[in-house]
């Protein structure tokens, strides 16, 4: 998606007569469905206005310029993308990232690589604009396939703080902290205008945007990556994913942390929150490796079975005892560990005293506290509406509780928020639209995004069979999952299953209760369908979601109702005034899974309805 394209001489004269920030308005209009924010319209308006003297400095004219590139696979926009053939006729692209922050806004962070930004209402610590263009810079390079070419294009990339003063004020963005980052990735200041000019004139100056342009926009895109199968080598050898934007403010947040152990010695709690796909695990995981690689005693921990035990078997035998359960802490002393990266801690429980928790580890105090005592460092990365058990008690006021309780001072309390969405097509629309459906809490965004493959199929069976098609395209691509409205067998004798999932002549098993951690990532779990809980932490191109009939929609009261006595799962409906709420979570989780497609059938009809009307509104 772009919101402008055109010749550098089409954007001067959008600029000169003051059109550019309606054309890219009415742009955001049309795909987002909605009107852009008042201040974002007041950005382009002066940005791209203060934008255009540097390019009139460059003499540039018959390059290409695209304003608002949204990057592959995510919801974040790259300010602006230049196109054309530089000094040795060689093919370059230019990367842009426009700000708007004066000196008085902008404050130092003791966390390196960060910095914190006023921005009147509130202040937040962000990464500095160099890194966050270095994030960019990376994500175009991992995903388009033009930049392995023989004669592939150079990526340059910078940043323009238009308002920012290095002459005048404080100037912490060009602290000598910031140095080694500004060299790679320039950061041009208000006084910079024909520095900048110069910049892109030197890369761009012999024209031609459109046939680069070209090459570029006609590129193939790599599928984007899946986390299973690059846990390994992040744990055991290097840093595999590229961080964004707010990705990066939380990874240099745990590690400066992690940094300050030794000098500090007191305890700290991070927590991380983010809806799904916006890379909490990809974090944890990446976080766990590089302070493992520094000599940290680290463990990751989660209260999921199936995660747990599919991380275990992908990392291998020398890391998989560093994989372990929120229960395995309650025997350590204070202390005693230097970091602790707790994944999906919406599913921390009020205590290790539970059915299923082995006798060496049963504890009557709060879980939370049993984690955050041993740990001189404790990182908890959650999402409140994945909550989807009624024992399932993880949330920020919880974690920030607790901290209070064993001593942990306010300002070794850091809080970060994920807003990047990565999977479900990079949609975030969708995962609103999602929410706003399921009453779960008010959106900005009440429409289907069309960005996201959405489905219903008229019976199981075609959804089985498309969900096959995926699965013989790419293998192991794609899963079935169900809400719990069927028993679930134990294998037979024989190690068959049982074809507990019975809808008219539709028959499929659920996973294996024996191996069920193997679902998400054997291939014999294309032939089982999941449940929430082995669904939940794991990620597919295609997901197929059979809503049962647990969770109906009444069009009368127009509400969302329970029917627990089409639930088999004893655990959540017995004595539960929040199952409506819960039931509603795992349908979210299920239908959340996916990269490129949602796949949907429906057991009650008029539930199907509600959502074929919501859908025909996009």
């Amino acid at each position: 998606m772009r919101l402008y394209e055109g010749t550098v001489q089409d954007f001067n004269y959008n600029v000169s007569h003051n059109q550019i920030a309606d054309k890219v308005a009415e742009a955001y209009a049309t795909y987002y469905k909605k009107r852009p924010a008042e201040s974002e319209y007041r950005s382009w308006q002066q940005s791209l206005s203060l934008f255009n003297y540097a390019l009139i400095n460059s003499g540039l004219t018959s390059n290409w310029i695209i304003i608002e590139y949204e990057l592959p696979y995510s919801t974040r926009r790259i300010d602006v993308l230049l196109f054309g053939k530089g000094h040795e006729n060689k093919d370059n692209i230019v990367l842009i990232e426009l700000k708007q922050w004066s000196n008085e806004h902008v404050h130092d962070s003791t966390v390196e690589g960060n910095i914190v930004v006023d921005y009147g209402i509130f202040k937040r610590e962000v990464a500095h604009p160099s890194l966050q263009v270095q994030g960019y810079h990376f994500d175009l390079i991992d995903f388009f396939k033009i930049f392995e070419e023989k004669k592939s294009p150079q990526l340059n990339s910078c940043v323009y703080c238009h308002n920012y003063s290095k002459s005048n004020g404080e100037k912490v963005l060009f602290y000598p902290k910031f140095e080694k980052l500004i060299e790679k990735y320039k950061v041009f200041s208000k006084e910079d205008a024909a520095d900048l000019g110069e910049y892109l004139k030197y890369r761009l100056s012999q024209g031609e945007g459109l046939e680069v342009f070209n090459r570029f926009i006609h590129s193939q895109i790599r599928p984007t990556k899946k986390l299973l199968d690059h846990t390994s080598e992040m744990i055991n050898k290097q840093q595999i994913f590229t961080l964004i934007d707010d990705q990066i403010a939380a990874y240099n947040g745990i590690m400066h942390k992690a940094k300050q152990l030794v000098k500090l010695k007191v305890k700290s709690v991070i927590i991380v929150k983010g809806g799904p796909g916006t890379g909490k695990s990809v974090i944890a995981l990446e976080v766990m490796g590089e302070l493992l690689r520094r000599g940290y005693v680290v463990f990751h921990a989660t209260g999921s079975s199936a995660f747990t035990n599919t991380l275990r078997k992908v990392v291998g035998s020398r890391a998989n005892k560093l994989f372990k359960f929120f229960f395995n802490f309650t025997q350590e002393k204070e202390n005693s560990i230097d970091v602790i990266v707790c994944d999906e801690a919406h599913r921390l429980r009020a205590h290790s005293n539970d059915y299923g928790v082995p006798f060496k580890f049963r504890s009557k105090n709060p879980q939370i506290e049993d984690i955050i005592k041993p740990a001189k460092l404790s990182v908890f990365f959650l999402d409140e509406f994945q909550v989807v058990r009624p024992k399932e008690i993880g949330s920020v006021d919880l974690i920030r509780g607790a901290a209070k309780i064993l001593s942990v001072n306010d300002s070794n309390i850091l809080e970060y928020e994920l807003k990047t969405q990565f999977r479900c097509s990079g949609s975030d629309a969708y995962l609103q639209w999602l929410d706003k459906i399921f009453g779960i809490r008010d959106t900005e965004i009440t429409q289907f995004d069309k960005k996201m493959e959405f489905k219903i199929f008229d019976s199981p069976t075609l959804l089985k069979t498309a969900i096959d098609a995926k699965n013989l395209e790419k293998p192991n691509s794609a899963r079935i999952t169900a809400g719990f409205c069927w028993p679930w067998s134990e294998p037979r004798p024989d190690g068959s299953l049982v074809n507990d999932v019975k809808i008219g002549n539709f028959e499929m098993p659920w996973e294996n209760k024996k191996e069920f951690w193997k679902w998400a990532t054997d291939t014999s779990g294309q032939e089982q369908v999941g449940t929430v809980y082995t669904a939940q932490g794991f990620e597919f191109e295609y997901i197929g979601v059979i809503i049962g009939n647990d969770l109906v929609y009444d069009r009368v009261t127009k509400k969302w109702k329970a029917i627990p006595e089409n639930s088999y799962d004893k655990a959540v409906v017995r004595n539960n005034q929040e199952l409506t709420q819960h039931l509603k979570h795992v349908y979210r989780v299920l239908l959340s899974r996916a990269h490129k497609g949602v796949y949907v059938y429906f057991m009650d009809k008029n539930t199907e309805e509600y959502f074929k009307i919501s859908l025909e509104n996009r």
